[in-house]
């Protein structure tokens, strides 16, 4: 049936036109993630965590939701009356912001500092009313200044994440622009395949935004830097796929219709597989416990959605208007005699490689499993069981080091207390349990009636907040009362995550106990379980896919042994470059659970490149001669994607989080190791071993 030429001509000129109107309504979302993502990490814990219930309860005890932050003031050594009404000013200039009423000023015992509680709005946006803080405090001269708390670290958190719109963008769009100018040589197709990327990051944005603006999931800043570069990433290496294939028909087509439509017929297969094995691995993280991770499962899942939307509808259309011309200046002109040779290199590594497969194939695969191997016990080393919140931001940290110099003058706990909730006749009974406490310094129950909101409790009872006068009345809700603990320790300690263990036993069956401490407890305990969840899963899901897609059962085995191979190497070699060289302070439980994930399905991408090139070419020259054909023909298109998607993950280390450091190190440095070794060596030369034995049950194939 032959295709009118208007018909030719309107389709792509239409699918243009489309993604056009879709990237100028989705373009300007680019600077309002913000309005419907949150950094409160209580928000994204399970809705039965202990921490959970008791932030959920709050409110009913202090009429209001509230983050504290606060203000310290640090001398040089005891304060003078100078100083200390240079902080009697200070109270009054923080109480003129209008973000909370201040707290009375608290004096050290020693002296030597002073400290202001301002209670900020939750829900609010907390960053900017602690840089009002900041702005009203100046520099008083003698003085140091600091604004900490769950405030403070909140606001720096923010602040860190604030380059994901634009600088995360620019060094990952620049970095990809490189790497295809190098690879291709061409000034027009770099930028016809990164504007195919950012169209489909557009498009991805405006869908997730409206999604997380109905409130269907949770958005953090760095959902939003993951989802950023997994889109610009997938979508490269999709395009990178379909330009391989247009260039080929090129080269046996004269038309650029019909070499479209064989590019298309050879790209669709292997993309759609390649994105939907993706998509169902990111779904696998709807099984977590954390709602941060059941989000970024979709967020992900739609981001890569698009990219594979954009790469078989906008790139083909673009290449079709652009025909040879987008591969200038070394345009592929048709070689009608040359059969399929055109399409093997005949110089180069991939002409090399292809060669030490065939004749060193059993010492090849077996050295490399063997280096991999040994790579994978350097495991031993990661610290992955969570680390405190005042090392989650990179660099500098107000809020981080006024965390240190309050535990050099007052309890490290100040302003992060453990938040307990117990019934009113048991008041006594767990404040006897907190008191006995020696890791804590000091205890207050809820109360209405005291100008901070609660009283000091001791082994008597509630005492007088203002020695002569009556003792506030506790709030009572629900018939229960809210006891707040401050630890000696920093909240974010070590020491402090042990005291609430301790307190919930100790209190199990008759108190509730939450709080910031609480909080990253319950917290890295859903994270362990998920990573003990979540990665058998994904691992299922795919080889299923595999199966599927290749029709074999023992080729989806080989190929998800490689991969988790390839994973636990990389694993080793991040732990040994995090402890011996970065000297990081350990890992979020999280990590190597995303590690795995973006690892796993992404590195199936190039396993899928790979074998249903090996599973065409077999079909009709062989098992051993497909492998060696499949690999030359494939290899460099896979080590570019490589590159590609390595630049781009590399690119999340611009955002001073320890989190993305990590993600960003243990991807890309797993993505090369993937493209380069494995699936260049390992892959190859253990499948040509096997020959025919790769394919079994097939009958189709023979060696």
């Amino acid at each position: 049936m032959r295709i009118p030429t208007w018909l030719r001509a309107a389709v792509p000129a239409l699918l243009i036109v489309v993604w056009l109107a879709a990237a100028g309504v989705g373009g300007p979302y680019f600077g309002r993630v913000d309005e419907v993502s949150s950094n409160d990490p209580t928000a994204y814990l399970p809705t039965s965590a202990e921490a959970t219930v008791v932030q959920q309860r709050l409110t009913d005890f202090t009429g209001t939701d509230v983050i504290p932050a606060l203000v310290l003031v640090v001398g040089s050594g005891p304060l003078d009356t100078a100083q200390r009404a240079e902080v009697d000013h200070l109270r009054d200039r923080l109480e003129a912001v209008g973000a909370g009423t201040p707290s009375p000023v608290i004096l050290s015992q020693d002296g030597a500092a002073a400290q202001v509680v301002v209670p900020l709005d939750a829900g609010g946006p907390v960053a900017d009313e602690v840089a009002a803080l900041r702005a009203a405090i100046g520099t008083p001269e003698g003085l140091d200044v600091y604004v900490t708390g769950p405030a403070g670290f909140t606001a720096d958190l923010v602040d860190a994440f604030g380059g994901v719109d634009g600088l995360l963008l620019l060094v990952a769009v620049a970095a990809v622009l490189v790497i295809l100018v190098v690879v291709y040589r061409s000034p027009l197709l770099p930028f016809l395949v990164l504007l195919t990327s950012t169209f489909a990051l557009t498009a991805a944005l405006l869908t997730v935004w409206w999604i997380a603006k109905a409130g269907v999931l949770l958005l953090s800043g760095q959902t939003q830097g993951i989802l950023f570069i997994l889109v610009i990433g997938a979508a490269t290496d999709y395009s990178l796929l379909y330009v391989s294939r247009y260039r080929e028909a090129l080269l046996s087509h004269e038309r650029r219709w019909d070499a479209t439509l064989a590019a298309l017929r050879g790209s669709l297969a292997p993309v759609l597989a390649s994105g939907g094995t993706v998509i169902a691995g990111l779904l696998c993280l709807l099984a977590s416990d954390l709602e941060s991770n059941r989000a970024l499962g979709p967020v992900s899942a739609i981001g890569v959605a698009f990219a594979v939307l954009a790469s078989l509808t906008l790139l083909p259309s673009l290449l079709l208007v652009a025909g040879r011309a987008a591969y200038w200046p070394r345009p592929p002109r048709r070689r009608p005699d040359d059969g399929d040779r055109g399409q093997l290199p005949d110089r180069g590594v991939w002409a090399t490689v292809p060669r030490l497969v065939v004749r060193r194939h059993r010492a090849v695969w077996i050295g490399t499993a063997a280096v991999l191997l040994a790579a994978s016990a350097g495991m031993l080393q990661l610290r992955a069981d969570g680390v405190p919140a005042s090392e989650l931001v990179l660099g500098r940290s107000d809020a981080r080091t006024g965390q240190q110099e309050l535990a050099e003058h007052f309890p490290g706990g100040s302003g992060s207390p453990v938040d307990v909730i117990a019934d009113e006749g048991r008041l006594q009974d767990v404040a006897d349990v907190l008191l006995a406490e020696p890791r804590v310094a000091g205890v207050s129950v809820a109360s209405s009636g005291s100008p901070s909101g609660s009283a000091p409790v001791t082994a008597d009872g509630v005492q007088p907040l203002i020695p002569g006068t009556p003792a506030p009345t506790p709030t009572v809700s629900d018939g229960q009362v809210l006891l707040l603990a401050t630890p000696t320790a920093a909240a974010d300690s070590p020491e402090a995550e042990q005291l609430v263990r301790d307190l919930r036993a100790q209190l199990s069956g008759v108190a509730l106990v939450g709080g910031v401490t609480a909080t990253a407890v319950d917290t890295d305990a859903a994270s362990i379980h998920d990573r003990t969840l979540i990665l058998p899963l994904v691992l299922t899901v795919i080889l299923l896919i595999l199966m599927l897609l290749l029709r074999a059962v023992v080729a989806p085995l080989v190929l998800v042994a490689s991969v988790v191979l390839s994973f636990g190497s990389t694993l080793g070699i991040s732990a040994l470059v995090f402890e011996h060289v970065l000297h990081l302070p350990g890992a979020d439980p999280a990590v190597p659970l995303f590690g795995f994930v973006f690892l796993v399905a992404l590195g199936i991408d190039y396993n899928i490149f790979l074998m249903t090139r090996v599973r065409e070419e077999a079909l009709r020259v062989g098992a051993r001669e497909g492998m060696v054909r499949g690999l030359a023909i494939t290899g460099g298109i896979i080590t570019s994607a490589g590159l590609v998607l390595a630049a781009t993950f590399a690119a999340l280390a611009v955002i001073p989080i320890l989190f993305l450091l990590q993600l960003a190190f243990i991807v890309a440095f797993g993505v090369l190791l993937d493209t380069v070794v494995v699936r260049s060596l390992l892959v190859p030369a253990l499948g040509y071993h096997l020959g025919a034995r790769l394919w079994w049950p097939s009958r189709a194939i023979r060696g």
